[in-house]
């Protein structure tokens, strides 16, 4: 080990950005696994004679799945470490496109996309704890960011590849390649960046922070040399002995370092699970999961709504560099409290839009109305929805996956984030559920919901978010 002189205070080390992204594909089969299914919903319900409720439950499923995932990986990744539960993270997203792809009946493909759920939940858990512990402090923010930048990467290039697929087979619904129907290759082709996953998860050097604990020093100050980019031999024992200084390590983490001791939930854990539950209720899946419906639904064509969900996939996309490049310069709460105006005004707007829709009754018996925005409100409707992306994409979307990664003390951090985003999912599904009733009632309402939590964050993240940039994980919440 080097006595050389400390590198610039600023300059993050090559080998954690590669180490960071290749723990951020993870989040790429997060955004791959959740958007595939939107592509074979219409023919999986053909093929199997499925009514509305036990299609809509094959494509929730993957979501009850993921709950139990995300609550799972944090007693998994500190009873065996960060590594070997990615790991299993990827052979559940392997067996659940693989047994998808095959797929004999609705029982099975439900148990497939569960299984696929609890690799979604394990991944949403893991990559922000990994990252968040092997990144120096000052680009910490940047490198939490990437797990948010693999997510609508991997909701994007499901689209592309399901877009791809059917459009050789001419429908989702018509054989495909290798004599296969176009519907079972879409799910096949998640096998791809799962199989990547698994092989780059096993080169991952461990986590330091789970070496510590398991009083694995000799491995830890290599990974804190060769990874987080300390020089010295003093850095390293200076920073292992702050590390053992903040965990439990004769105690294994669990629900019970969640307490305190006093058989509740401390606020920190509260704090992170009121930010996954904002982060679902401000309605952003509704733009993903419903989006081509929603703007047929106000009178754009068919493909005319298919491009603009597109666009916004892209607009979701490019927003998300801007935030990884403004999150340790502005820090995170300044970004969460922009994001959280931003949404309720666009949101609002949205709102008003819709309630200005102009229903003409159909034209013969059994036809369907037709439903419009007249004058420039169809424009309103149409930016408002692209503002509201871009206010979510540049704050609520990474920012809160970097917090959950870094803001809670070490001797809870796994636990505290699975119980967190254990919280998003369940949030996800409820939104997910109860949004087309809301909109049969009336888009108005629905939207008008979803801005009133945007208000509500705004002061939550004012009152209760502590802001962390610049800070070590040692420091939280001494």
């Amino acid at each position: 080990m080097s006595d050389a002189p400390v590198s610039h205070p600023h300059k993050t080390p090559k080998k954690v950005i590669g180490v960071a992204v290749a723990a951020a594909i993870g989040g790429f089969l997060f955004g791959f696994d959740s958007a595939v299914i939107n592509g074979t919903v219409d023919a999986v319900q053909g093929t199997f004679g499925l009514g509305a409720g036990l299609i809509g439950f094959a494509v929730s499923c993957a979501l009850l799945g993921a709950m139990v995932g995300a609550w799972i990986a944090g007693p998994i990744a500190d009873r065996k470490g960060r590594v070997k539960a990615m790991v299993l993270a990827s052979i559940l997203f392997t067996i659940s496109a693989i047994g998808s792809g095959f797929a004999f009946g609705v029982t099975d493909l439900i148990l497939w996309r569960f299984l696929g759920g609890i690799g979604v939940g394990m991944a949403s858990v893991l990559a922000p704890a990994y990252i968040a512990e092997v990144s120096p402090a000052h680009s910490r923010g940047r490198l939490g960011s990437l797990q948010q930048m693999a997510i609508v990467v991997g909701i994007f290039v499901a689209f592309l590849s399901n877009a791809f697929i059917a459009g050789s087979a001419g429908g989702a619904a018509n054989e495909g390649w290798f004599g296969m129907d176009a519907w079972r290759l879409m799910f096949l082709a998640e096998t791809i960046p799962a199989i990547i996953y698994g092989i780059l998860a096993l080169r991952l050097p461990e986590s330091p922070r789970y070496l510590v604990a398991i009083s694995d020093y000799a491995r830890a100050g290599k990974a804190l040399v060769e990874v987080v980019g300390l020089q010295t031999k003093e850095e390293v024992e200076q920073k292992i002995a702050d590390i053992k200084a903040t965990i439990n390590i004769e105690t294994k983490q669990g629900l019970h370092t969640l307490t305190g001791g006093r058989g509740w939930l401390l606020p920190i854990v509260w704090v992170g699970i009121l930010l996954s539950v904002f982060q679902q209720f401000v309605g952003i899946n509704v733009i993903f999961y419903y989006s081509t419906s929603l703007w047929k639904s106000v009178g754009f064509d068919e493909s005319a709504s298919f491009t603009i969900s597109v666009v916004t996939s892209i607009v979701n996309v490019l927003v998300t560099i801007v935030a990884i490049l403004l999150v340790d310069k502005i820090g995170r709460k300044p970004l969460l409290l922009m994001g959280s105006a931003g949404m309720a005004v666009t949101l609002i707007l949205m709102a008003v839009s819709f309630s200005q829709s102009i229903v003409t009754p159909a034209a013969e018996p059994g036809g369907e109305a037709v439903v419009s925005l007249p004058g420039a409100w169809g424009v309103v409707a149409l930016i408002s929805a692209n503002l509201y992306v871009v206010s979510f994409g540049i704050s609520w979307g990474p920012v809160v996956w970097v917090l959950l990664g870094e803001m809670f003390p070490n001797k809870m951090r796994a636990a505290a984030l699975s119980v967190a985003a254990a919280a998003q999912w369940a949030s996800n599904f409820l939104i997910s559920q109860t949004f087309p009733s809301l909109a049969e009632v009336g888009l108005t309402l629905a939207y008008g919901l979803y801005a009133t939590f945007a208000v509500l964050s705004f002061f939550f993240v004012w009152r209760f978010v502590e802001e962390t940039k610049g800070k070590e994980l040692e420091d939280m919440h001494k």
